[in-house]
């Protein structure tokens, strides 16, 4: 019995539920499972034209998550705080007095531009995952189609043993009957020609 594996047969066996109600992310999958053809989906599409602003906004999310910009970051608020606060008379500079708000100026500009980057980076992150779990999820479903063909096999190699084993049984009485027959007959005279022996 060959294993039927359209989209509506592996919904039954696989999922337990017909292929209409399935969600549409489901039913892709599934259609991607019964296919041999392999595709990419719209979001592999897009994912592979990556452009420069994606490639630009890893980058900034790669570096602005990193310990070395947390330490420069805070090297550079100390030093611009001791310049424009206690060591400003000795080195007769000045540009940001106490309560620097061109500091926070800055800070706020940063954020502002930071966040929505980061932000993009982790969407593109996001998307990445999900792609990646879907795969995993149509390698799961395709690895349970080869392992329900190998039972179906399997289940048919026992069939035809039992077939076999009825059949050694068959042939085994039939054997054991001829022997007794064989046990029962009279030993044939050795004084008899041929032609009397098939006589008795």
């Amino acid at each position: 019995m060959k294993l039927d594996i359209s989209p509506e047969a592996l919904a039954e066996d696989l999922l337990g539920r017909s292929y209409d109600d399935l969600d549409e992310a489901e039913q892709r999958a599934l259609c991607r499972v019964a296919s041999t053809d392999i595709q990419l989906d719209p979001d592999e599409l897009e994912q592979a034209r990556e452009g420069l602003g994606e490639r630009l906004a890893d980058r900034v999310a790669r570096v602005g998550g990193s310990w070395s910009f947390i330490i420069g970051f805070g090297l550079v608020l100390a030093a611009w705080m001791l310049v424009n606060g206690p060591l400003s008379p000795f080195l007769h500079l000045q540009w940001d007095a106490y309560p620097y708000i061109f500091l926070n100026l800055m800070l706020s500009t940063l954020a502002a531009f930071q966040a929505p980057i980061i932000m993009m980076s982790q969407n593109r992150e996001a998307r990445k995952d999900r792609i990646s779990n879907r795969h995993d999820y149509e390698v799961n479903l395709r690895t349970t189609v080869e392992i329900l063909r190998l039972h179906r096999k399997v289940d048919k190699i026992f069939n035809k043993l039992g077939q076999l084993d009825r059949t050694v049984e068959e042939v085994a009485v039939v054997t054991e009957s001829a022997v007794e027959m064989a046990i029962d007959m009279p030993p044939p005279d050795p004084s008899a020609t041929p032609a009397q022996q098939a006589e008795t």
